[in-house]
């Protein structure tokens, strides 16, 4: 095992830790806001990496794609806001679930009438089809260190919506104490529906920037979703710079379950019982990690305040 495999493995999960913080800022933020559990998140995922996909292979340009997913995906968001979730504020959380976990299982319905329940084609674009030189012995994809980009160009740019713009002054007073920040004349109703809206988008982007590495399929919403929730637990509920390091630590730590556990299995035990042990411990390794810092803390990483 070579540092040039161990540095690509850290950049794999450095851009996995990305997207999965495009993921989880939206649900950490409508959660945080509005105190509203929304599963059906992952199914903006799938939307984005679908519409990407369909789109590119269409027209033969990603660009095209990647815009024509993320707005799509913004506009989905906001009819589900507008159709749904508006009804949903004041309910229980349980109703909520229940709720958001049926537009999960309508979605897919959705998706395998339109695409079929097969995997569909979703090719990077290219003139990113291949590896660049890093240096030494690294080749690393391109289009790879084109999610990195993008992950950390979202991030920063979130930051700076959340941290340093007066909308994001109200989301951050609306998630502190939203009957007090509804006194000072904050419409958090209206906040709301564009925090949604952005975290739909990021979603979107999440999925059209996926789908190239991942199996664009039914069901892929979900998948992730599962991760993503855990990177806001692990963050600190409601605390957008806690899902941020999160999903870098979550990235990082499930992608080197996934390498470096199975040789390890293979290297300690007989080939039979290293083909069932490897997979099952790299397979648990994340949820290991949530419990070791929820035995240190509780409330998250960065837990946000009020």
């Amino acid at each position: 095992m070579d540092a040039a495999f161990v540095i690509e493995q850290l950049l794999n999960g450095l851009g996995y830790g990305l997207m999965l913080f495009m993921l989880a800022a939206g649900l950490t933020l409508v959660f945080g806001v509005m105190d509203t559990m929304n599963l059906a998140h992952g199914t903006l995922f799938t939307a984005g990496a679908y519409v990407a996909a369909t789109v590119h292979a269409r027209s033969g340009s990603f660009v095209l794609g990647f815009g024509v997913a993320v707005a799509s995906t913004v506009v989905i968001g906001a009819l589900l806001e507008w159709a749904l979730m508006r009804r949903l504020y004041a309910r229980s959380h349980l109703a909520q679930v229940v709720a958001t976990f049926g537009v999960i299982l309508i979605a897919d319905d959705l998706v395998r009438l339109v695409w079929g329940p097969a995997t569909i084609p979703a090719s990077a674009p290219a003139a990113l089809a291949g590896p660049l030189h890093l240096g030494g012995d690294l080749m690393y994809p391109a289009y790879r260190l084109v999610i990195l980009t993008a992950g950390t160009l979202a991030a920063a740019l979130l930051y700076g919506l959340v941290n340093h713009t007066r909308i994001g002054m109200q989301v951050r007073a609306g998630a502190s104490n939203r009957l007090m920040a509804q006194l000072m004349g904050v419409k958090v109703d209206r906040v709301f529906s564009l925090v949604f809206a952005v975290g739909a988008g990021l979603a979107g982007m999440a999925g059209a920037l996926m789908g190239p590495l991942s199996a664009v399929q039914p069901g892929m919403g979900e998948a992730i979703l599962v991760p993503a929730l855990v990177v806001i637990v692990i963050g600190g509920i409601g605390s957008v710079r806690g899902s941020f390091v999160a999903a870098l630590l979550v990235g990082v730590v499930d992608t080197a379950g996934r390498a470096f556990i199975p040789p390890l299995a293979r290297a300690l035990t007989s080939p039979a019982v290293a083909g069932d042990l490897g997979p099952a411990l790299s397979s648990v390794v994340l949820y290991v990690l949530m419990a070791v810092v929820l035995s240190v803390r509780p409330t998250g990483l960065f837990p946000a305040r009020g």
